[in-house]
């Protein structure tokens, strides 16, 4: 169900493909915009749902950062639908998240963006652009100063 105030969200999901053996770029926000992934506890919260989902072959994860208030996750999709993915992180982190504060409610902005990266990308640049977002946010001076990442090509 689409709220009113948010007239756009369902281009989030219109024209949505999932490829196996694709690789796309994910991002999704926390409700509200609440920074609740600054607290690092609940950020490793999130990362064990994504290697979950490694872990089970949903997707292979090339690389990830996790911001105060959103999620951004370089994948090659796997035995999963893009859908079925983030219905399972996004829920799965939800309860685990929620449990850890003892609250109740939405975690997660209904939907997700995806972006296929084209074949002729530098999936490192891509990985690199990814991992690089808190630099670029000013929450530090250098990528290796900030806890919630990973690439495989490390």
């Amino acid at each position: 169900m689409l709220r009113s105030d948010k007239p756009h969200a369902g281009a989030l999901r219109r024209g949505r493909y999932s490829e196996t053996g694709r690789i796309y770029l994910l991002t999704a926000v926390l409700y509200g915009r609440e920074a609740l992934l600054q607290d690092f506890s609940l950020g490793r919260l999130l990362v064990a749902e994504l290697r979950e989902a490694h872990e089970t072959g949903l997707v292979h994860s090339l690389a990830w950062v996790m911001m105060p208030d959103h999620l951004h996750w370089l994948v090659q999709l796997e035995s999963a639908t893009l859908n079925e993915l983030m219905r399972q992180v996004k829920g799965r982190s939800s309860r685990q998240i929620n449990q850890r504060l003892s609250r109740v409610g939405p975690l997660w902005q209904p939907g997700f963006h995806d972006r296929a990266v084209r074949q002729e990308e530098d999936l490192r640049a891509v990985a690199r652009y990814v991992i690089a977002n808190p630099v670029r946010a000013g929450l530090v001076k250098r990528v290796a100063d900030y806890p919630l990442w990973d690439a495989v090509w490390l």
